[in-house]
């Protein structure tokens, strides 16, 4: 079997749970050399554990994207524990689920917007010096409401555009160094973070407001993520929903408004 991330040095945000922690399986069961970020320390060591059982190096670093100098701190440990950084993975996210005009405390957008993208921004800033010494990888884990608005997401989906055109700017300056940006843009996905949504008062809603049958699991969408790292694709769209959405939106973007907001209404639970 190829194990191309083999001794690959792989960063990880948003480690502790979800795609991040899924990611860090498989990537470990290659031999990767891991760093894992996020701000839950002993659910990190868990999966850190985990990932030594399954063949790879883990290094533990509890991060707080938000804060600049804990994602300085976090690169600088990596590049002292494995004297390189081969892939950032800027996958630490929060949600939200609430329509903007039952949002009762704004500053929801700030918090949001401060993980999503500036917590990306951060990271990948500290780790681009050693990224173009490797000729390394960025990898950013966005969402389908990076391509398109999406109803009781709109925060959320700032958050996702805002990322998306930093990459894309980024990749057009990062042309011949050797480094290359892929974004991945999942659909509903079964992780903990429907669970962890926030909602119009700007507090965890604790319980998932979505129907939950059918979604793709998080070892798929994994496996997705990890394929595209593999082949340094520009963007890994994993269903034939998301493949459409690129093209409709061009062609006829109120058809696309109806039919998002059609299987939003379909996704909620019925009360």
């Amino acid at each position: 079997m190829s194990k191309p991330f083999s001794d690959n040095v792989v960063i990880i945000t948003g480690a502790s749970s979800g795609i991040g922690e899924e990611l860090a399986y498989q990537l470990a069961a290659q031999g990767a050399w891991l760093t894992l970020a996020a701000r839950d320390e002993s659910r990190l060591n868990a999966v850190a554990a985990e990932c030594r059982q399954r063949g790879g190096r883990a290094r533990v670093v509890k991060t707080d994207v938000t804060a600049p100098k804990e994602c300085e701190t976090m690169i600088a440990a990596t590049v002292k524990e494995y004297a390189r950084v081969d892939t950032l993975v800027n996958n630490a996210g929060v949600g939200m689920w609430a329509r903007f005009e039952d949002v009762t405390d704004l500053s929801l957008f700030e918090k949001i917007m401060r993980v999503n993208y500036l917590g990306s921004v951060y990271c990948t800033s500290y780790a681009l010096p050693h990224l173009k010494k490797s000729r390394g990888r960025i990898v950013a884990v966005s969402s389908l409401t990076g391509k398109t608005g999406v109803p009781t997401r709109s925060g959320y989906a700032a958050s996702k555009h805002a990322l998306g055109g930093f990459l894309d700017s980024l990749r057009v300056e990062l042309l011949d160094t050797g480094v290359t940006i892929t974004i991945a843009f999942p659909d509903f996905v079964a992780t903990p973070i429907r669970k962890s949504n926030f909602g119009a008062d700007g507090k965890p809603l604790q319980t998932s407001p979505m129907n939950e049958l059918n979604l793709m699991s998080v070892e798929e969408c994994a496996r997705h993520i990890v394929r595209g790292m593999e082949t340094r694709a520009r963007e890994i769209v994993m269903t034939p929903r998301g493949k459409i959405i690129g093209w409709a939106k061009i062609i006829a973007p109120s058809l696309v408004d109806r039919l998002t907001r059609a299987a939003i209404a379909r996704r909620h639970r019925k009360a």
